[in-house]
This record gives structure tokens, sequence and C-alpha cells, in this order.
């Protein structure tokens, strides 16, 4: 008996021990998942966003892209996915390390058009079929097709796609010997435009017109000419195609002039149904094919010109700006099902804004919050689709999170996906606060965003970096940013802005650096650092700027005029306006928009505006970055100022990324790269005596 009371306690002893131990294994277990730390370098590979999101015509589903990365192959990769617009049956269309993108809804909502290169890495034309859910490739050509259009019955698919031609050459070389080890032959180059930014040397050829039915076979090419056809749309009757193109003779030096052509399939003849001199593009029917939704402006060689929403009936007469009303830059113009307006987004302030616009020019604005697909900075760009009853699928970004997809109907926003919660349950982020100040040097508003670090005590001092962005016309926005983001996690409080030159603030604020950049943007920033520090919390021993292309320049030109910076970077700068100009890839645009005449007609204006007028000034130690395969503003630029900073005996050192372009986003441990060394240059420089 004593001996079963003995067991019996000795049982109860052990199931009480094991069902504690149980519990402090849970608690340790679950609180230590919830411990959050700072973002790492490495997690920009778990980043995904949506792009592309296409609504059904009738509202009920979205097709979108999915965007991931794979740390193994370093590689940006995408995928289709499906929804509901309640939210419900969230599924893949497609599946692998792959890129597929760029869907398309047929009228009647029953396929899907898609480019993918899921199949054996050549990327083709697809059709999705909703019903059966099977996938038929209809191209299998050697270069990829552009983006497609349907046919409005549903039978044809219209798209564009790159045309090699045989290059010709003055050059009469002897052949080789059989079995002779030669060098490869001299390459031949005569055209204005030979090379390209994330293009390289650019092969000879150009994008035209095909078309296609759904049975497949070969596709019948349109265009023969030696111009780049934009991306076609076909009249409601399908005996035609309409698009954007430069087919003017002198093309290649007034690269803005495009107009809108009708291609007529009954006898291949092109008719342009604009021609003021501007560029005119985006051209969107309306439900009823009676009229023409497009976008552009009457071209006068300014730095930043608004872009307008213009209607014309559909043989190109009766022309009306519809946006008479607003001073922004519009884009992306969808018509309203029952034709009385157009939809259509632009930027403002920051935000990226869905708006409507009635024919007789009444504007009002529908939603805001589009953005989330520029992982790297801040640049607040986001893209929608409407369906046609009216319902908006759109990227939602945000300065919490990449783009997501977001459904706006009857007045309400309903955000569908959460793509980075997994992520950012463990990773803790920075504060983005909005603030506004005066410029010293006229009083400008300027608006910027204080980015703090996590666990942000407001009683301690930080290290303080400015991020400049690039275009110069561009704009920055309250958007989830990586760079910014580590330069958080690393203890750094940033400021970003829009100085003058930046877009969404109309034209006069855009334009105020025509023939003038840089110079007075200079004092939108310095004003701005100012403002920042007189919260109190930033160790004014511990100042760091950087910027790339646009804020490349710009953070060469501050370093030349204050030594207040601890240490810079200049990423992917200009630095010498004259070799800039005459090295690009933009020969004929830069030193007719930017300038006013060519270096060797106005020298004295390319050099007083080039940072390297300024290099006997520099005393802060300064960094270059640039892609070694970047032809919008070459490395020989940063190689300029090496070697002057080298001369001048200023603390300096050159980082170049092999293999990438101008976008540093050719493969994600570039974009990696990047950051790491800014925030090793600066680490190194910090509390540096």
């Amino acid at each position: 008996m004593i001996i079963f009371i003995n067991l019996t306690n000795a049982l109860t002893l052990m199931k009480t021990t094991y069902r504690h131990l149980l519990l402090i294994l849970l608690v340790f277990h679950f609180g230590y998942s919830q411990v959050q730390t700072n973002l790492q370098l490495t997690d920009l590979f778990d980043l995904e966003y949506i792009s592309d999101p296409q609504i059904s015509p009738d509202g009920n589903r979205i097709v979108y892209v999915r965007n991931f990365k794979d740390i193994m192959a370093d590689r940006d990769y995408s995928n289709l996915w499906i929804i509901n617009t309640d939210g419900s049956q969230n599924r893949p269309i497609t599946q692998g390390n792959q890129r597929d993108y760029a869907p398309r809804w047929s009228s009647d909502g029953k396929r899907i058009a898609f480019l993918s290169n899921g199949q054996d890495e050549k990327t083709k034309l697809f059709v999705y079929y909703y019903d059966t859910q099977t996938t038929i490739a209809l191209t299998n050509s050697s270069n990829p097709p552009g983006a497609v259009s349907w046919s409005a019955d549903g039978t044809q698919l219209a798209f564009t796609q790159f045309v090699p031609t045989s290059k010709k050459s003055l050059l009469n070389i002897p052949a080789k010997p059989e079995g002779a080890q030669w060098n490869a032959p001299p390459v031949y180059i005569d055209e204005v435009n030979y090379r390209g930014d994330g293009q390289g040397y650019l092969k000879p050829g150009h994008q035209q017109i095909f078309t296609i039915g759904l049975d497949g076979g070969t596709a019948r090419q349109w265009t023969f000419t030696e111009n780049d056809y934009g991306n076609p749309v076909w009249t409601k009757d399908g005996n035609s195609l309409v698009f954007s193109a430069n087919l003017h003779e002198n093309h290649d030096f007034e690269t803005l002039n495009s107009e809108i052509y009708q291609l007529r399939l009954s006898d291949g003849s092109v008719k342009a149904l604009t021609n003021r001199f501007g560029p005119d593009s985006d051209p969107v029917f309306s439900p009823d094919g009676q009229h023409i939704a497009f976008t552009g402006f009457d071209d006068s060689f300014q730095g930043y010109q608004v872009t307008n929403l213009y209607v014309m009936n559909a043989d190109g007469s009766g022309v009306k700006k519809l946006t008479v009303s607003l001073d922004r830059d519009v884009s992306n113009p969808l018509w309203e099902t029952n034709g009385k307006g157009i939809y259509f987004q632009y930027d403002e302030k920051g935000s990226n804004k869905i708006s409507h616009v009635a024919l007789t020019g009444k504007i009002r604005t529908i939603t805001d919050g589009l953005g989330g697909l520029d992982l790297g900075r801040p640049y607040n760009s986001g893209t929608y689709t409407v369906s046609n009853n009216n319902r908006f699928a759109y990227t939602l970004g945000g300065s919490e999170h990449p783009a997501d997809l977001a459904v706006w109907a009857e007045g309400k926003t309903n955000r569908l996906t959460r793509l980075n919660d997994d992520l950012f349950s463990y990773r803790k982020l920075g504060k983005v606060e909005e603030v506004w100040w005066k410029s010293s040097f006229d009083g400008k508003d300027i608006q910027g965003w204080i980015v703090t670090p996590p666990d942000f005590n407001p009683n301690k001092k930080y290290p303080f970096i400015l991020e400049i962005h690039g275009g110069p016309f561009a704009m920055y926005g309250p958007a989830f940013a990586y760079e910014i983001q580590e330069y958080a996690a690393a203890s750094y409080v940033v400021l970003y802005s829009n100085p003058r030159g930046s877009t969404g603030y109309g034209q006069e604020f855009g334009n105020s650096i025509h023939h003038d950049y840089p110079n007075h943007d200079y004092d939108d920033l310095m004003s701005g650092v100012d403002a920042v520090i007189s919260k109190g919390y930033i160790d004014s021993n511990n100042l760091f700027v950087t910027g790339g292309s646009g804020g490349g320049v710009l953070t060469a030109w501050i370093v030349g005029k204050t030594d207040r910076f601890k240490a810079a970077v200049v990423a992917k700068p200009v630095i010498n306006w004259y070799s800039f100009v005459l090295h690009s890839d933009g020969i004929g645009f830069f030193s007719k928009y930017w300038f006013p005449g060519k270096p060797w007609e106005t020298p004295e204006n390319y050099l007083k505006r080039s940072p390297i007028s300024l290099v006997g000034n520099v005393k802060t130690p300064t960094m270059l970055l640039t892609g070694e395969q970047d032809f919008r503003t070459p490395i020989s630029e940063s190689e300029q100022y090496y070697a002057a900073l080298k001369l001048q005996g200023v603390e300096t050192a050159m980082v170049r990324i092999p293999n990438a372009s101008h976008g540093l986003v050719n493969r994600p441990s570039m974009l990696m790269s990047k950051t790491a060394s800014i925030l090793s240059w600066f680490d190194y420089y910090k509390n540096r005596k």
C-alpha cells in the first residue's frame, strides 16, 4: 500500500515536472521566435513584391506577377499568381525559378496571354486557358516578344519583337587563312545610337510589329522600316492597329518627337494620327472605338515638361487636352466602361494616385497609395488596372513594405497580400517621418523624409546620412527602400528629399533647374540637413552624404562646396558634362534639353556646372562607385574624378561593380554590394578623428 502511494506520488511529480518543462520550452520557443533584430544585408534575397496586377474584365479575379530572388543563383525570378478580388483562392498559375511576366486578359476573361522563359530559357508568348488550366506556347523565336495586346474578338494577339538586320560595313578586311588564329574582326559603327545602358553595344535591328492567331504557327510581321515601333493596340473592328513611334527622318536627333500611328491590316499602310512636335504615346481606345486617349506634350526643349492627357477622334481629328487644370505628369490612361471619362495615375508630393477625368475636364481622385515597385531606393512608383465594373487592382506601397496587391471598390481599399510578413515578423524597420522646410536660397517649400533607426531614442545622438535621388527629374516618397532601411539598421538617421527639379510638384518647380543644375538644389539640401540637426538628435560631427546618378552629381557638387560632411560616396555620377554628353547613351538628347548648346558652342556652361570644376576645394574623404557596364553615366566619369582627387591628395577609393549597368540591379548581389560598400566607407570614417 505504501509502495503504491509512493509510486503514485512519483508519477504525479514526474507529470508535473514534465508539464512545467514543456511550458518552459514553449515559452522559450515562442518568446524567442518573437525576438526582432535589425534588417540584415542578405535579407534582400528574402524580399518579395508584386507587380503588373491585371484585373479580369468582370472584376472577380486578378492575375499578378510575384517577384522573388534566389540567393544561390543570384537571380531575380517571377511567377504568375491569381486571386479572387475578395482575397480568396490565392494560388500560382506558374511555378519555378523562371521569369513569367506581362499577363493580359482576353476581353471575355477566359484566357491570359503572358511571356515566360520557363519552357526552355527562350522567352515565348504563352496563352493560359482559365477553364481547363492549360497553357500553350504560341511563339518559338530566338528574340523575345514584347508586351501583348488582344484583339476585341479574342482570336488574335499583337506584339512587338526585335528583328535583327545584317550590318553593312565600308571596311574591306582580307579574310584570314583557314585555321589561322586571328583576332575577332573589327566592329564597324556608323549609327548615332550604338550602345544602350543595360543592353551594351546594340545589335543591328529594330522592334517591329507582329500578329499571331491562337492556333500558333508563324507570326506575321507588319512593319519593316529602320525604326522602333511601340506596343500596338487593336481597333474595335480588328482591322487596324494603333501604336506610338518616332518615324520622322530626323528621329535620332529629335528623340522625343513621336506620333500616334494607325496600321491598316488590309494593305499594311501606315497613317499618322497626330502631327505636333513632341511625344505622343500610350494610345487607348474608348469602349465604342470612336475615340483615342493618349499622353504627351508640346516639346519646347525644357529640361522638365509636364505630360498631359489628351483625347481625339479615332481618325486623329478633334484633339482636346483634358488635364488643363492638373499641373502634374499623367500616365497609364484607361477608359471608363461607359466612355464618359478616363482613369489615369499621377505623382504628387511623394504620393502616387489614381484619378478620373471626365470628357468635360473635371478631375477627381479615386485613391492613393500606389507604389512599392523599387526595392532599392524610395522612388514611389506603382501601377493599376480597372475592370468593366470599376474595380481597381493596384500595387499598394508604403514605407513599411514593398508592393503588395490591393483592390479598390465602392470607396473601400482591401489589401489582399502581405508577402513579407514572414520576414518582418523578426526584423525591425526604421520609422519614416515626413518633414518640410524652407530653402535658404529663395524660401521654396521642400519636402523630405527622415528615417530613424529601430529602437530610436530622441535623447541620444546619431550619425546622419543625406541620401539624394537621381534623375534629376524624379521623385522620392514614403516608400519601402532596402538601401535606406539598411542605413537605419546600422544606426544612422537618414534624410531623403525632393529638392527643386523633382517631379510631383508641377512644371515650375521641376523646371527650376533648367540649364541650372546643379546649383540651388544644393541650398535646398543643406537647408534640409540643418532642419534635421535642429531636432537635437544628430551628431553633427558625423555627417555623411551619398547619392546615385543625379544624386551622384549633387554629392560631388556638395563636397566641392562644403567640408561639413565626414565622408561621401559618389555613386554612378556625372563629373564632367562635356565628356558625359558625348559618351552617354543619349547622344541626341542631353545637349539639346539640358544645355543651351553643344559642348564646343558653350564650353563655359558645361564647365561651371561640372563637379570637376570644384575638385580643388574637396577635402572630404570620397569614394566613387559605378557599374563597369554603365553606359548612362559611364565609369569613365568616376575614373576622372578618382584621378583628380588622387592628384589633390584627397582620401579616395573607387569601387567598380563588375557586369553592372546603371541601375545596379542586373543581379540582386549588385544592390547588396552597393549598399554594403557605402556602409563600409561611412563606418570606417565614423567617429574617426
